[in-house]
Parts: C-alpha cells; structure tokens; sequence
C-alpha cells in the first residue's frame, strides 16, 4: 500500500513568513532546513524527493509535515525538553537568605557563600548562585547619610529654586573649603614588563609636605570659579574669602549657598549684619551635596590633584591656580539629572523637588 504523505497549505501569511527565514543571514539553520522542508511540501513535492534535494532522511521530512500540519509556524521550534531535575527547590533558596539575617558564625564578622554552605548542609556553588540572583554580596560594604533635618524640604526646596529660577539682577554663588589638601611628593619612575615594554607611573611611596586650605566661590550661572588660599579655615578665613567675593559684585545681590558648618553661621553674625546685600541659604544637615561647588571639588581633585606630586603647599597652590585658569574660559552651569528612586528615599525627595 502507498505511503500518503501529509498535504501542506500555507497561508499567505506563513509562506511570507518562512520565505524570510530562508532569506535572512540571520536565522538559525535548523530553522531554515525546517522552512525549506515545508515549503517544498506545500508546492506538492513528495516526502522521498524533499530527502533526496535536502540530502536527509524520508523520516525527517515527515516528522516537520507533520508538526507543521499539526501546529503551524509553532510546530517548527524545538519541543521542550525535560532536563536534569532540580536539585535544590524554592524553600532551598528562602533557606539561604533567610540564614543573612542571622549572626555569623564566631570569630566571623560576615557571612560568605562557604560558611552560609555549611551551616545550611547545602553545596557552595548553589549558594553563590542564590546570592548572585539577588545581587547579594556579603563582604561588600556601603554607607550612607541620611538628612535628620527637619526642615529637610524647606531648605533643599530654596537652594533647588535658586538653582531653577534665580532672583533677577541677583548673584548665586555655591561657596565651601577643601581643607587639608596634601602636598604628596610621589616616586615617578619606569617599570619594565616581562614583554619588554616599559610604562611610566607612581609608586604608592610618597613624601609629606605639609597642607593647604582652598576656598572657592562657583556661580551657578556661569560655572566660573573663584578660589582662596588660606592655611588655616577659621571665621577669620572664611569672611576675608567673602569679602573678596563681595568686592567683585559691588551694588549687587548676592545669594550664597554655604553648609553647616559653624564658621558659616555664628550665632551674632556682625558681618552679615553690615552687608545687606548679601544672603546666606545653608544646606540642610548631612545634605551636603546641594553645594554645587562640591562638584567642582571632585572634578578639581580628579584633573589636577590626585596623581599629581608636589614638593610644598606652594606648588599644590599654584597647581590649584593653573587649573582654575584653564577651566574658567570654558566652564559652563552644571546640570542636574536624578535618577527616579523609592518614594521614601533622599533622592527621590530631591528629585520631588525639581519637579
């Protein structure tokens, strides 16, 4: 009795659709041979002659006619394997984070993946691959510091608004000090690889020479910087900077953002008093970050500071100068974008208030 093999007929839609398979550099093979076969077929030629043009099997040809006639398009994909059976089950993997909220073992200050294993009778790999689920690392370690002010909402809302929407004809300038700023005197020299290539750096040896203070003055309108050098960051300091900063904006308001800091904000402030024209807004506590000049701070220490090495307070000074001199023809306002974070979250308070 003759073998009758399964009829196939394409929509016009599933024809169009394993044409593009065939065609594209991009689909599997597997996927392409499974289109040639059921094209083939649909255009009537039988199963013995689809194998002998695709140099196959007749068995092949009727396994992928059949599914396809069964299934569609679907049936051409690989049937769902089975695989190896779970080892290790949900209640496993609760086990597992469960046992982080517990003490370590003695002597340990953290968990790790091996100690969580044999306190839990479980396979370390497993466990380093439940912590590596959830992005858990024991020994790593993060701080923070949240605003207990307060006032928290009030404050950042007038430093934010003086940011977005000045007063006109005023000033705003972002003041703060950089104390402390060593004067590191590193080894330089060559170090020769083993390919014969040679590199040129630091050592982590290095010499003191004693420190310096910056203070700095951004306005948040240009990104021009004004610095100060002091040895010390007493009252006395802070006001001789100011009334640098003042004597460059005559008849002028001046708005300045200043944080906490005690030198910032006696309790008889007679200086304040004598200016009129001059507006103290403080951050709020442990909020920093608002000063925009602490931005600058990170960029200053990160072109001109940290790898460079100084013999005196007096090259770190001069360095300080130079930069501020190459930055101040092309600097420009900062802009702010904040990421979008849980409702409770500092950030996404800040970021309520630039809304």
């Amino acid at each position: 009795m003759a073998y009758i093999s399964t009829s196939i007929v394409l929509k016009a839609e599933e024809r169009d659709a394993l044409e593009l398979w065939v065609r594209s550099s991009t689909t599997e093979q597997r996927m392409v041979f499974r289109a040639r076969i059921v094209l083939l077929a649909a255009d009537g030629v039988g199963t013995n002659a689809i194998a002998r043009e695709l140099s196959t099997y007749p068995a092949t040809v009727s396994k992928w006619r059949t599914r396809f006639a069964t299934d569609g398009l679907a049936g051409l994909k690989d049937a769902a394997r089975p695989g190896k059976a779970r080892t290790y089950t949900a209640q496993d993997e609760q086990r597992v984070l469960a046992k982080l909220d517990e003490d370590p073992p003695s002597g340990f200050a953290h968990w790790n993946g091996r100690l969580i294993a044999e306190a839990l009778e479980l396979k370390p790999d497993y466990v380093w691959s439940v912590l590596r689920k959830h992005g858990i690392h024991p020994a790593r370690r993060r701080s923070w510091c949240i605003s207990t002010d307060p006032q928290f909402e009030k404050k950042a809302a007038d430093i934010v608004g003086l940011y977005l929407d000045p007063p006109c004809n005023a000033v705003v300038i972002s003041v703060d000090e950089k104390p402390h700023i060593q004067a590191l005197e590193r080894v330089q020299g060559y170090l020769k690889l083993p390919n014969g290539k040679t590199i040129t750096g630091y050592s982590h040896e290095y010499t003191r020479h004693g420190t310096t203070t910056l203070f700095a003055a951004l306005d948040t309108a240009t990104g021009q910087v004004k610095a100060g050098h002091y040895q010390r960051r007493r009252r006395v300091e802070f006001l001789d900077f100011m009334n640098r900063v003042v004597k460059d904006h005559p008849d002028t308001d001046i708005h300045v953002i200043l944080d906490n800091l005690n030198t910032h904000k006696p309790k008889r402030d007679l200086w304040l008093a004598r200016h009129k024209n001059v507006h103290f807004h403080y951050t709020p506590t442990h909020a920093s970050w608002l000063n925009q000049v602490e931005v600058w701070f990170s960029i200053l220490t990160r072109a001109a500071l940290r790898t460079a090495s100084f013999t005196s307070p007096r090259e770190v000074r001069q360095a300080i100068d130079r930069f501020i001199e190459a930055y101040n023809p092309t600097a420009h306002p900062f802009q702010w974008t904040k990421e979008v974070a849980h409702p409770t979250s500092p950030k996404r308070r800040y970021a309520d208030l630039c809304k």
